[in-house]
This record gives C-alpha cells, structure tokens and sequence, in this order.
C-alpha cells in the first residue's frame, strides 16, 4: 500500500463502510453486492486481455462471448432480481458496454409494457430464453430526438391482414441501434402507421430481421454495422433498410392501440405510452451519470494523492497536488456533484418504479410530469457528468491521456448518454413544455402537486435596483434556506420564459415561432428546475442518515453542491434579486473553507463508492495507490512491444538510409 494513501484514509473522521452501506441501502445489500462481484472476479471465464490493446472486431467479438456467458452464469447462480442482475453485469463489464445491451434494457422492457397478454405468451418466452434477440430501431438516419419526424412506413393492408414496412428514403435508413449489425435476429421498429388512409403517428412493430437458424438476413432487410463510432468499439450499431416487408398484423404492439382486421384503428389512452420504455431508460441514465462520475472522481483524487509536484515552499518536499487549493476547486465540487445524483438516481428508479405500478393499474395521472421529470434531470446530470469526467482527467495531468488512466473509456463511452434517448437540448425543451403549461395551470387557478407544486407559491422577486441594498436574509450556512433559494430562482426563470412566449405571441408571432424565439429562456428555465430538484433531494436525503459523522460529511457536500451552483449561475441569483453582491463574495469565501474542511476525507469519499479495481480498470485510481511500478507493466504489455525490433524497420526504415 502506497503510504500516501494509506495515510488519507487514517485520517478519515467517518466510518467508510457505514457510508457505503447507506449508498447501497443497508448492510445487507452491500454483503449481497460484494458476493455477486466476488463471483465475477473468481470465474476464469471473465478473466481476460486488456480491451485497449485488441481490434475493435477482436473487442465486438469478446463482447458477445461475455453476454453469452453471462447470461448462462446467472441462470447456473439463480440470480434473477433485475438489480442483482445490473450488479453482476456492471462487474463483468467494467468501463465497457454489453453487446446484447438493448435487448435487456429496451427489447424486453418495451414487450413487457406494449404487448398484449397473446402478443406477451407469444413473444416473452423465445425474448427470455434468447432464441429471439431483439434490439430497438427507432433513430432514423435523419431524424432522431425529433420522433414526429420519423419516415419508417407501416402500411396495413387488409385483404392479407399484414403491415407493409418501408423505407421510403435514404434519410428513413434506422441508424444507430446497438445489437442491429450483426447480434440481433428480431428488432422493435417504431414505424408511421397507415391505415384506411390516414396516418396515426409512430406505433411499435416486432420485425424479423435474420433467419433464427442461418441468421442471415430475411428477406426485404438491408443490415450491417455502421462502422467505427467515438467509444462503444464493442457493440455493432447498425443499419436497416426495410424493402416492402410484411409482417403478420399481430405483430403490432397492441396493448394501447390496436388496429382491428378490418383496417380500424383504435387509439391509445395516452400518446405517451409508446415512449415507455425511454422514459425507462431516461431514469436510468441518471443512476449512469453518478457512477461515471464516480469512477472518475475516484481515480482523480486517489492519483490526486499519490502524485507529487511542484513547491509550495522552496526546500521543502513537493507536496501531494491534491494539497493545492486549485486541484480541490477542481474535484471536490465534481466529487460532490457524484454524491448528489447517486441519491437522485436512487430516487428516480423507485418514483418510475411506483408510477409504473400505477400505469399498470390504469392510473396515467403523473406520466406526464415522470416524462418531463427524466427528459430534463436526463439531460442535466449528463452534461455535468460528461464535463466533470473530462475535468478529472485534465487534473490528472498527461497520464490521463494514457488508455491506463480508463478516463478515455470512461469519457468516450459515457459521452453518447447527451445524445442517445433524446439530445439533451431538445430534452430540456421537453421539460420546458411541461413547466410552462404548469405555470399556466396555476395562473388559470389550479393547484399543481408534485416537484412543480412550487409555482403554486407566489413569487419573493424584488426590483434589480435595491438588490445591492437588500439586507442579508438567505443564510448561506443553511441547506434548507438554499433549497428556497433554488425553489425561487427555478420559479422566476419558469415566469420569465413563460412571459417571454407570451410577448413574442403580441407581436403577432406564430406559436411556434414564438417557441423558438424563447427557446434559449426555456432551456435556462428548465436547468434551473433540475437544479433545484437535484439540491432539494440531496438535502432530503440527509434526513434518513443517523449516523452524526457521516451525515456531517454529506451535509458538507451538499452544501458544498449547493453554494458551487450559486457561484457558477450568480448571475441568476443577483437579476432574480435572491442575493446581493456581498452574499456571492460570501459564498466564494465559503466555497473555500469548504474544500479545506473536505480535503482530510477525500479518499474516505470516494473509497466509500467501493469500486473494486476490476471495476474501475484504471492504473491512476487503483485501491493501493501503486501506479508507477503498474503503468510501467501495463506499458510493457502493449503488442508494439511483442518484439525488440517492429517489422517497419525492415520495410521501410533500413530501405530507405540504403536510398540516401
């Protein structure tokens, strides 16, 4: 053990596996977790070369034997509960993705929640046993976020009770699913449904797409994989070109809408329903977001603490870089940020969990908040996510551009998550949507609930001239006086972009034009929703941890949290009239002693994460802080070095002095 850090975590004022205990949701599930690992780390089947140093076709092909063998080493190990699943995956995985990835988490959920009970009995039993391995083709060449814009056709055709499937265009090409190249036999396609003339907007269709014997493609299909993409070097996204494919009409997802022999169409009782299943994965992403920012505040602080550079004081020995005051600006925020969304991924699993629940028994009353609620918390922890990994990576000066670092799998993988299951600005937009009817609910008198039930509160916005004057009433000490705060910042922003559409529309704007003429208000407006939503959750979810020291460390987090988003929107907070001057300067001055006070518990923090080194992959983060002797090994094992002297020598290079 390095004794840098064996020294940080002497210094520890918590106890680190209470804290985890609590990250995990008891002693229990961590003991549980811990086994689940420990049988991945013990099977020889999942012990295997550097990814880095294989082709992206030797990666693909690794990827598929891992799905496979974990598929059958779950069912030997009787491990069926979906979050016991996600653990054993995410262990066998590491920084990596799951070439069979879409048929779990979009394949199988989108049958479960659209088909029938026939289509279910007929469908769930050859989906779970894998004979048929499906994928979700909604993303079009040339549309993607923008569903209503999707070209894919499906006609029906009565006289032989088929849908007729098309790509009428280049642009209509599906683009991008994963598992479509090359691993899937059946996907989902979201299609243009035609029928008795009229079209009734994107329903879901189960496609043959391969042979489930020969696996070539069936007739009519155009497939293949798109090529090299920025990370995801493992799994085949795909193409597909439908040809006048026909398909049974029974092939409709029908549990909403139907189409009845004769050509009738039935609707469903909300359009929201066909989107299930990103709603689903938008809820996820958020869990996504605080473990990719987890992993890589982890390997930031520890490196932060093994690392020595530079001279505070001349003579004396260069202190560890996570003692300047510049590296802690750099990683505590971010570390804190990490702390933040584990508690609101934590929470958006079991909200969609319950309003699932809640759908299944014919009650769509909070669909539409759920919807706006994971497009905007989606979008925001995402593009802090993204920004923070590449933050942590700079911190750690050049070795972070070393593949040994894992930061370039951790950033090129995660990165997708701003674009895929909607890009984030059109999904802020979304969000904005559903605040702006709100807002206009209550100024027609109803009464909101929910995490919007804060514009039912009148506004404490007071004019911009006496804000330098304005006595000082927020303490800036106190979470619960910062969630107020964060609640009248995201109000105010909501009723300015709100009144922004309103006047665009007085001068005689369409109402789309007057959208996007305040589309910039709008996405502000809904950052500030999500901010105040992720600051309000942290801090209520202090009130559930007994344990004084640690609830003491979290609460300095939280604040930390808090008080860093102020200063990094103050400009927000100083128009709103929610702060002065003085109260900002005050904040920065706090933001300080903050980090101070952090720095003796920093690897404690993210030691608390318990992420196993196998999980991480990274020489820079590793657990016993030994990374020059494991650098220099992981170099040496690069296939350039598999000889003294490289063929090119001989090719090129001792030709060409011969020609000089």
């Amino acid at each position: 053990m390095n004794p840098d850090i064996m020294k940080e975590r002497q210094n520890a004022t918590f106890n680190i596996e209470k804290l985890t205990n609590i990250l995990d949701g008891g002693p229990e599930k961590t003991k549980r977790r811990r086994e689940i690992e420990s049988m991945v780390l013990s099977d020889p089947d999942f012990q295997e070369e550097d990814q880095n140093f294989l082709s992206r076709s030797e990666r693909y092909d690794q990827a598929v034997r891992k799905s496979a063998q974990m598929i059958l080493k779950l069912r030997e190990y009787g491990i069926a509960d979906p979050e016991e699943i996600y653990i054993y995956k995410k262990m066998a995985q590491g920084n990596c993705h799951e070439a069979m990835g879409l048929h779990f988490v979009m394949f199988l959920p989108t049958l479960h929640n659209l088909a029938d009970p026939q289509q279910s009995k007929k469908w769930l039993p050859p989906a779970e046993s894998f004979q048929a391995v499906g994928t979700y083709a909604q993303t079009e060449m040339g549309h993607g976020t923008h569903l209503r814009g999707l070209e894919t056709t499906a006609t029906y055709d009565p006289a032989t009770q088929e849908f007729v499937l098309n790509s009428p265009t280049v642009s209509s090409i599906k683009w991008w699913p994963g598992g479509l190249g090359k691993t899937s036999n059946h996907a989902i396609v979201l299609a243009q449904l035609y029928t008795q003339g009229n079209c009734h907007g994107l329903h879901a269709f189960i496609v043959p797409i391969r042979d489930m014997n020969t696996h070539k493609p069936l007739p009519g299909i155009v497939v293949g994989d798109i090529g090299p993409k920025f990370g995801f070097h493992e799994v085949d996204n795909g193409f597909l070109k439908l040809e006048n494919v026909r398909i049974p009409r029974e092939n409709m997802l029908m549990k909403y809408a139907k189409v009845e022999p004769d050509g009738t169409y039935m609707k469903p009782p909300s359009t929201k329903l066909t989107y299930g299943t990103m709603v689903f994965i938008r809820s996820l992403i958020v869990g996504e977001s605080a473990l990719a920012l987890s992993k890589s505040c982890t390997i930031a602080i520890r490196y932060s603490t093994v690392r020595h550079q530079s001279e505070l004081r001349p003579g004396e020995p260069e202190p560890q870089i996570l003692d300047y005051q510049t590296q802690q600006y750099k990683l505590f925020p971010l570390l804190a940020t990490a702390y933040a969304f584990t508690f609101v991924g934590k929470y958006m699993r079991e909200t969609y969990h319950r309003i699932s629940g809640d759908i299944h028994q014919g009650d769509f009353s909070e669909l539409p908040e759920l919807h706006a609620l994971s497009a905007g918390l989606k979008a925001f922890t995402t593009w802090a996510a993204t920004s923070g990994i590449e933050v942590c990576r700079m911190s750690c000066g050049g070795h972070g551009y070393s593949c040994s670092s894992a930061f370039p799998d951790i950033y090129v993988n995660f990165t997708p998550t701003c674009t895929y299951e909607g890009e984030n600005t059109v999904m802020m937009l979304q969000t904005a949507r559903y605040l702006v009817k709100s807002y206009r609910q209550v100024k027609a008198g109803q009464q909101l609930s929910g995490l919007v039930s804060y514009l039912n509160e009148p506004k404490q916005r007071i004019q911009p001239q006496t804000v330098a004057a304005r006595p000082t009433v927020v303490d800036i000490n106190d979470l619960a006086s910062l969630v107020e705060v964060y609640k009248q910042r995201a109000a105010i922003l909501v009723e300015l972009a709100a009144k922004s559409i309103q006047q665009e529309l007085q001068h005689r704007k369409s109402q789309e034009d007057a959208w996007n003429n305040s589309s910039v208000d709008l996405v502000r407006a809904s950052d500030a929703h999500c901010h105040y939503v992720v600051v309000k959750l942290f801090t209520d979810s202090l009130g559930e941890i007994g344990d004084i020291m640690i609830h003491s460390v979290l609460s300095t987090l939280a604040l930390l949290y808090a008080l860093h988003g102020i200063k990094n929107n103050s400009g927000d907070f100083l128009e709103a009239g929610l702060l002065n001057v003085p109260q900002v300067h005050q904040t920065s001055v706090r933001i300080k002693e903050l980090l101070n006070q952090l720095r003796p518990n920093a690897v404690a923090l993210v030691d608390a994460f318990d992420l196993h080194d196998k999980k991480l992959k990274s020489v820079l983060g590793r657990y016993d802080g030994n990374v020059y002797e494991n650098m220099f090994e992981w170099a040496r094992r690069s296939p350039l070095n598999a000889t003294e002297v490289h063929e090119s020598f001989h090719k090129y290079l001792k030709p060409l002095r011969a020609k000089l």
